[in-house]
């Protein structure tokens, strides 16, 4: 009897994905009459209103009508936080191409044609767009924060080895296949039900009610997958619901809102790019003994969800590092720039940057191998405590992981080959590097750890699920669907799926942090087992047995050597009026975060994984390679090895991408001028290498989790900072003893720039 848990089954969707059978909601059948939107974006990026004229834009054929500011019957506002995100910009514009009127027309084609026609004047001032322009004027979206333990500036001070620098880490786009989309059909007494590509339902429904001033029973999300996500459709889907749902209010009539490529670009909130200055006391050995790192964040025009996002980089600024004597310091500066926002890491990803550029650096100033600095520095008995107050009970896993993959990868030997390639080849440069990682599981806002499900089981046995999980690609809906079968002993298949739905489950958190299996597995597990349990005594009651005594699998359940088919089982708990539907909730236990003492255990548990990468950087031109990369990965009692190594592999490209050719430019006046797949590089077949090997690693402490699975969504994204950190092994070479210079990206050009340096 085969048990559905551990299983490498494909996706749910695995094939209608590849033959473009697919549903998404552009290819939702339209409902008669539906109407469609496009809208009218800001040509400065700062500056008052003084005229907005959309008189031709209303006689424009096709036109049904022109939505302003002044036409949002509740509130004008869709921030996720702490306000500031108009849905239509009103008095003042805060960055290029923010909304400004929507138009809604009989085809797509005449609204955007119609769009074209308004004219906004604008008083302008003169925009803050980069860090450093922020920096000096002095302006934030939030407030200063940091964590201290002990002085680490004193121990800089106190003289000794001390490595100081600063680095600057570029954003990204989140270059989802299907762009941000909508769908709202009105329905009776104000209602309204929305098909949304959202990450986060509940927030859709709770800021739709808001905009049209509504209650939420009024509204219903529904999004029965989407084309990827990756954070950006966390927050930022709510906007383009709420215009689609004033679109449906304002007429009577279904409306549709989806962005044009170029347009989801412009309007959409990127990975927050940092400016990081540290300066870091180490002793002889490379064992740290001070840090002291400011990140200095660009967050747009408002704060969205740069307060989560910001944290969890301060909360990973120590990676897989004990830090004794600390100071993580963070501002949250405001830009005349589109808002950034979640991007998977939530933040992580440059948190963990920064500390390897240390490590780096203590290694090329000292003239030893970067491996044996980090491996210095791990987290260990006695050395266990983070900057933040959280002991890492499971850190035990670190240093045996490292060194199973440094011995599985041939790391020592590959180092020397590499070195003795350096020294005869004056332009062709190879590096090598393998980094750690160590990231926290659960979100750190703490009401957003729950979710619920509901199971029913039906008279044929047949069993349909949902939860407040969103399917995104990243296989949740096939895990949680094994879960189910798991706690019933049935086939996989038996087990259908239907779309996240605020009418099904209510008030479900976003599916992000990497905790939708973790959350979403253990609500319907608890969903399940309510059922099950009404099952077994029905079971009972047939065998003149303990309920206790039941088992369910293969089909079946069991007692004492006699079975009933689970059909059968079924129509008899209907004949005798058993209740075969339940809904499960689980909130995450034993987390605790108190913001304003800096202190707590904001994670439930922590993931590992390490990775080793080998790249070639031709010195004349910069161009780079990556040549191989080897992955081992701790997924603790994997429910679905197949998704999982998928996520890894999809997660280290993603993550190379934004390392190495994913580069956001905006100009002077605060222009995204890289605003399409023209100008945006994002990773191709091509940039994965050859040897490309994912290895699942076995051992360690698991936590008490679904199944003792553990999460797989952000952490592989910064597996790749072995490719950065090779990047810049390659160019040490070119002068040992002298640290590189080398900023994210590392496009041709950067890779230059660090050259450069090492040569003057």
């Amino acid at each position: 009897m085969s048990s559905a848990i551990g299983r490498p089954l494909p996706h749910d969707s695995a094939r209608r994905h590849v033959s473009g059978a697919a549903s998404y909601v552009d290819d939702i059948p339209e409902p008669a009459g539906t109407l469609h939107m496009a809208l009218g974006l800001s040509p400065k990026a700062a500056g008052r209103i003084t005229r907005l004229d959309v008189s031709a834009v209303r006689a424009a054929p096709g036109v049904v009508s022109v939505l302003t500011a002044g036409d949002v019957p509740g509130a004008n506002e869709c921030s996720p936080s702490i306000g500031g995100d108009p849905v239509l910009a009103g008095a003042a514009v805060s960055f290029h191409g923010q909304a400004v009127f929507a138009v809604i027309a009989e085809t797509r084609l005449a609204a955007r044609k119609a769009a074209r026609l308004g004219v906004i004047d604008i008083e302008a001032a003169a925009p803050l767009v980069t860090v450093d322009a922020a920096m000096a004027a002095g302006e934030t979206v939030l407030p200063d924060y940091a964590f201290r333990r002990g002085d680490a500036a004193a121990i800089v001070k106190a003289g000794g080895p001390v490595v100081a620098g600063e680095l600057r880490i570029g954003g990204q786009e989140h270059f989802y296949l299907e762009g941000q989309a909508a769908l709202a059909v009105p329905g009776e007494d104000g209602d309204v039900f929305i098909h949304s590509s959202t990450q986060y339902p509940n927030e859709v429904q709770h800021i739709v009610a808001h905009v049209l001033g509504v209650s939420q029973h009024q509204v219903t999300v529904h999004c029965r997958r989407m084309g990827g996500g990756f954070g950006g459709k966390e927050s930022q889907a709510s906007q383009w619901a709420a215009l689609a749902a004033l679109g449906a209010h304002a007429t009577g009539r279904p409306c549709k809102l989806r962005l044009d490529r170029d347009d989801d670009f412009t309007l959409t909130g990127k990975r927050h790019d940092f400016l990081v200055r540290y300066a870091t006391a180490h002793d002889a050995s490379g064992v740290i003994a001070g840090h002291d790192v400011t990140f200095n964040a660009r967050c747009g025009y408002s704060a969205d969800l740069s307060q989560g996002v910001i944290d969890r980089t301060m909360f990973h600024a120590d990676n897989a590092y004990y830090l004794p004597d600390v100071t993580i310091a963070t501002r949250r500066l405001k830009t005349n720039t589109v808002s950034n926002t979640a991007f998977r890491g939530f933040g992580g990803p440059q948190g963990m940057l920064a500390i390897e550029r240390v490590m780096d650096h203590i290694a090329q100033t000292g003239g030893v191998d970067p491996l044996d600095v980090r491996k210095a520095n791990f987290y260990a008995a006695g050395r266990d405590v983070t900057p933040y107050g959280q002991t890492v009970s499971d850190c035990v896993t670190l240093l045996p992981l490292v060194e199973q993959l440094e011995r599985d990868c041939d790391y020592r030997a590959r180092r020397d080959a590499l070195a003795e390639f350096n020294c005869s080849s004056p332009i062709l440069r190879k590096g090598i590097a393998l980094t750690p990682v160590k990231f926290g599981i659960s979100f750190t806002l703490m009401h957003l750890n729950q979710a619920g499900a509901l199971v029913h089981v039906y008279a044929d046995g047949s069993v349909m699920l949902n939860h407040s999980g969103t399917e995104m690609g990243q296989g949740l809906n096939r895990k949680v669907a094994q879960v189910v079968a798991e706690v019933f002993g049935l086939d996989v298949e038996a087990v259908a799926i239907t779309a996240s739905a605020t009418d099904k489950v209510p008030n479900g958190g976003p599916t992000a942090a990497s905790a939708g299996s973790d959350l979403n597995g253990m609500a319907a597990r608890n969903a399940a087992k309510t059922i099950r349990d009404r099952m077994a005594a029905v079971v009972a009651g047939m065998f003149g047995v303990s309920a206790e005594d039941v088992t369910f699998a293969g089909g079946s359940a069991w007692a004492k050597g006699r079975s009933v088919p689970f059909r059968e089982l079924a129509k008899r708990c209907w004949l005798e009026r058993v209740s075969l539907s339940a809904t499960g909730f689980y909130k995450t236990p034993d987390i605790h975060w108190d913001r304003e003492a800096a202190h707590g255990r904001p994670f439930f548990y922590f993931a590992y994984g390490a990775a080793c990468s080998e790249v070639v950087v031709d010195t004349m031109t910069g161009e780079m390679k990556v040549t191989r990369v080897d992955i081992l990965h701790d997924c603790g009692k994997s429910l679905n090895p197949a998704i999982d190594i998928g996520q890894i592999e999809g997660g280290f490209v993603q993550g190379m991408g934004w390392l190495t050719t994913e580069e956001l430019v905006f100009d002077g006046e605060g222009r995204l001028r890289t605003h399409a797949p023209a100008t945006y590089k994002i990773p191709v077949a091509s940039d994965v290498p050859e040897h490309f090997s994912v290895t699942l690693y076995e051992g360690g402490p698991l936590p008490d989790t679904i199944y003792q699975s553990k999460a797989v969504g952000e952490p592989p994204v910064m597996l790749a900072l072995s490719v950065f950190s090779a990047i810049g092994d390659a160019i040490a070479s070119l002068r040992p003893g002298m640290p590189v210079a080398l900023d994210a990206p590392a496009t041709p050009e950067a890779i230059m720039r660090a050259v450069s340096g090492m040569r003057i």
